[in-house]
């Protein structure tokens, strides 16, 4: 979603906010319930702290159904008054990104609006890492196949990576800049990396991590132009991947690490046993890890602000 959303939506649900002076009254209170923005959606939330800093209220706030560790500091920019008339602006928002209300994994009684394992990694992404809802609208509005949130893989992104995804997001659809092609190393290379060090540790090559690595290499080629791009990457990605060549020899990790928001979603509807699944769970973390290791080598510190076209798309395909 474009930065231009996200400004106007909150100027529009919190006019309130531009007429405050900010040096004596506070505009929200401890414990009040409001709705935080992060990325382009809004999420039920509570203040917990109000403090007066540099003439300005920051409120430390709470989001509602997610962990503590997602707390964060804010400022009245990223707040809206918890009231009817928003929550219809927070549905909207939701409705604009293709999203259904999804349950998260371990909560029956709290739903909120929000993507499955989407590819957008956007912080609710993020926070869900691997939780996925009960059904899933298309475009079309046509219900998927329900997939049982039992069967999801459980993959728990470590926290740097985190990071790294929500940076990328800022960069690419709020700061208009893209991950400049050929990557160097490509997802190939760190693949191959990654294959050399378990050899290396393990004193030798087994096959069931070759072929896992296969698997990971064919699901990113597949899914790199279905799910992983920004619309603002499209033109990028029709001019780098050329003559039936492969995303994984072009791409690097920044579009790596998107993969495994949606990997757990991709694996819901393959057939695949239990115990194959809990081992295929230990590799993946192990491979997450590898990347973490190496996150100054083999990430961008930053993006090229020269190749998005005028044509600025928002949001990102479904």
């Amino acid at each position: 979603m474009g930065n231009s959303s996200k400004d106007d939506s909150a100027s529009d649900g919190d006019t309130s906010s531009g007429d405050t002076p900010p040096s004596k009254s506070s505009l929200y209170s401890e414990g009040e319930k409001v709705l935080a923005y992060h990325g382009p959606r809004l999420y039920e939330a509570k203040v917990q702290k109000a403090e007066l800093r540099k003439k300005e209220w920051r409120y430390f706030v709470h989001y509602l159904g997610w962990n503590k560790n997602w707390d964060e500091w804010v400022g009245v920019d990223r707040l809206m008054k918890h009231t009817e008339e928003n929550v219809v602006k927070q549905q909207a928002l939701d409705k604009k990104q293709g999203v259904d209300k999804n349950v998260k994994s371990g909560r029956s009684a709290q739903t909120k609006p929000k993507s499955s394992t989407d590819a957008k990694v956007e912080k609710d992404d993020l926070k869900n890492n691997v939780s996925k809802g009960k059904k899933r609208k298309s475009e079309s509005g046509v219900e998927k196949d329900n997939v049982s949130l039992e069967k999801l893989v459980k993959i728990q992104i470590p926290s740097t990576l985190r990071k790294q995804l929500v940076d990328d997001w800022e960069f690419v659809t709020q700061q208009d800049k893209l991950v400049k092609l050929p990557r160097s190393p490509t997802v190939d290379d760190i693949l191959t990396k990654y294959l050399e060090y378990r050899a290396k540790k393990d004193g030798m090559m087994t096959d069931s991590i070759g072929e896992i690595l296969k698997g990971i290499r064919c699901y990113f080629d597949k899914a790199l132009p279905v799910m992983l791009l920004y619309k603002k990457e499209r033109k990028q990605y029709h001019e780098a991947v050329v003559d039936n060549v492969s995303p994984s020899t072009v791409y690097g990790a920044e579009h790596l690490l998107r993969l495994f928001v949606k990997l757990p979603e991709l694996l819901a509807f393959v057939n695949i046993e239990e115990e194959t699944l809990t081992r295929l769970q230990q590799k993946v973390l192990d491979f997450l890890k590898f990347l973490q290791k190496n996150q100054s080598t083999f990430f961008l510190s930053a993006y090229d602000g020269s190749k998005v076209s005028e044509g600025k798309g928002k949001g990102k395909d479904d």
